[in-house]
């Protein structure tokens, strides 16, 4: 006891003297939402990655691959389960060496091996019926929504150039509309299909051409449509799941045409490299964190001018590639970025936002070796369960190192303010206000979810809510995240290093009614 007395007698006298207080005044516009996302905007991935997946002299895939995934394990369904739904997206590097036996053949079906001639150094993996069952089970159990990526490179094969990564010739959809079929013929849902990972412009390992790729989301279109007539349970079509390159997205969704592409599919690794001895400095930055902006703009631009009729995701965003970083990734820290993109995107009028992972590599929403949350997990689902689908404009005069963004509540009336502070020393003393006026709710109360690193270390593994360790029950089941009740006439004080969720019930937005 004494211990706790002497540091919590350091703290306050470390933040006496260098701690600073700041008021900021934050302008809700609730005349009008400036975009929509999803319900189901929280998107995790599960990746095929084999345990001899390694990077930077470690190996931080243990079990968590699609082949290996201990399906039965109950933190994991409670986990997803949590959601009420987790939309879930199956891909990831290997997917385009992905082959499916669903049908009877002599050829045996053999997991990932590698290979030094392989693409990413491994060989093609075989998922069978067996394991599709398993899967279709879990997802059934919790309850998930499917995106099923598949394999973009049967039927194609790869230049005989020198050093060159393309590949050429028509997609062969043989294998896919077996598998589809075969789901179909099980009764498992699918919400979507997404052709490929990675291969657009320049590519990662290998790369196809727009034209080509235009031409191939027409058949794989037409095969959704003939395995599903019935529009009302027709799974999207989505693509290209890849990095954004202007002329190659635009190209693509000229070939494809109209009605083809239902979602238009990116991916973002802002942060550079999992080993990049700075990375825990670029996720406090926020004229860092800001470069990524020009992106999703982009993105969003070249939907309204070439694409109407499809929808911006972000497809997998792990924040660091490679496997994200041993130190950051899974820690509080990250949630800096993580929180941020959601809110960014948001505003960019993306509908989709995929975590990678839901478990695996460093960058999982869970542990991968003991299934137990780690702090970005408790952040989507609070995100989940409290912003709704309108986005509102959120702007402050003030540094930058506050964040803000607002939607209408979920399901209750009001809105849902965002308030991220990656400042390791200024306190914000946060009034929301309507437009520049004030909001008269005329409520006494308002809900407020703190969140902060255990023991004030941003790499910590452990956050608190309201003070409150958030920790698994004894039955494994998610711990209930209440807010705390505060005077709703106070301002909302967000502490250095510090995430806060606060929900404004009587704030009088239009666009929320």
């Amino acid at each position: 006891m004494g211990n706790i007395k002497v540091g919590i007698t350091v703290w306050y006298f470390f933040c006496f003297t260098f701690c600073i207080a700041a008021d900021v005044k934050v302008t809700v516009k609730g005349l009008a939402p400036i975009a929509t996302i999803y319900d189901d905007f929280i998107c995790a991935t599960l990746d095929w990655w084999p345990t001899s997946k390694c990077n930077y002299d470690q190996c931080p895939w243990g079990h968590s691959g699609l082949f290996s995934l201990d399906l039965d394990n109950k933190i994991l369904l409670n986990a997803v389960k949590a959601f009420n739904p987790l939309r879930i997206r199956i891909g990831g590097s290997l997917q385009d060496q992905v082959e499916y036996q669903v049908q009877n053949s002599s050829k045996r079906c053999l997991p990932f091996q590698k290979s030094e001639a392989g693409l990413f150094g491994f060989t093609a993996g075989c998922l069978t019926t067996h394991r599709w069952d398993q899967l279709n089970h879990f997802f059934n159990q919790t309850r998930a929504k499917i995106t099923l990526g598949l394999n973009a490179l049967v039927g194609r094969k790869k230049s005989s150039q020198k050093d060159s990564t393309l590949w050429f010739g028509d997609w062969d959809s043989k294998n896919a509309g077996n598998l589809m079929k075969y789901t179909v013929s099980k009764g498992y849902k699918i919400d979507s299909y997404e052709l490929g990972n990675e291969l657009c412009s320049n590519g990662v390992a290998a790369r196809v051409e727009a034209e080509q790729y235009g031409k191939d989301m027409t058949v794989l279109k037409k095969l959704v449509q003939q395995v599903y007539p019935n529009q009302n349970t027709q799974p999207k079509v989505l693509g290209p799941g890849g990095f954004f390159d202007d002329k190659w997205f635009k190209t693509f969704l000229q070939v494809s045409g109209p009605n083809v592409v239902n979602g238009l599919t990116h991916h973002i690794y802002n942060l550079g490299a999992g080993s990049d001895p700075t990375l825990a400095n670029k996720v406090q930055d926020p004229y860092f964190l800001d470069q990524i902006r020009k992106v999703y703009s982009n993105v969003s631009a070249t939907v309204k001018q070439f694409g109407a009729w499809t929808e911006a995701w972000v497809g997998e965003s792990g924040g660091a590639y490679n496997s994200g970083s041993k130190k950051v990734s899974y820690s509080f820290s990250d949630g800096f970025w993580y929180l941020d993109q959601l809110g960014m995107t948001s505003t960019f009028n993306h509908k989709v936002f995929c975590r990678q992972t839901l478990i695996g590599g460093n960058y999982g929403l869970l542990n991968t070796t003991t299934f137990v949350p780690n702090p970005d997990y408790y952040g989507a689902l609070l995100w989940h369960r409290l912003m709704g689908k309108n986005v509102l404009a959120a702007n402050h005069v003030g540094s930058p190192y506050l964040r803000a963004y607002s939607h209408c509540s979920k399901q209750k009336p009001g809105i849902t303010v965002l308030l991220i502070n990656m400042s390791n020393s200024t306190t914000f003393n946060v009034s929301i206000q309507n437009d520049g006026n004030a909001s008269g709710s005329g409520e006494v109360q308002r809900e407020e979810y703190h969140l902060t690193p255990k023991d004030r270390d941003i790499f910590s593994d452990v956050i608190l809510l309201n003070g409150i360790p958030l920790v698994l029950t004894k039955s494994s089941d998610i711990p209930v995240m209440n807010p705390k009740l505060v005077n709703a006439f106070l301002p909302i004080v967000v502490a250095p290093h510090s995430i806060v969720f606060a929900v404004v019930r009587g704030f009088n937005a239009p666009a929320c009614s």
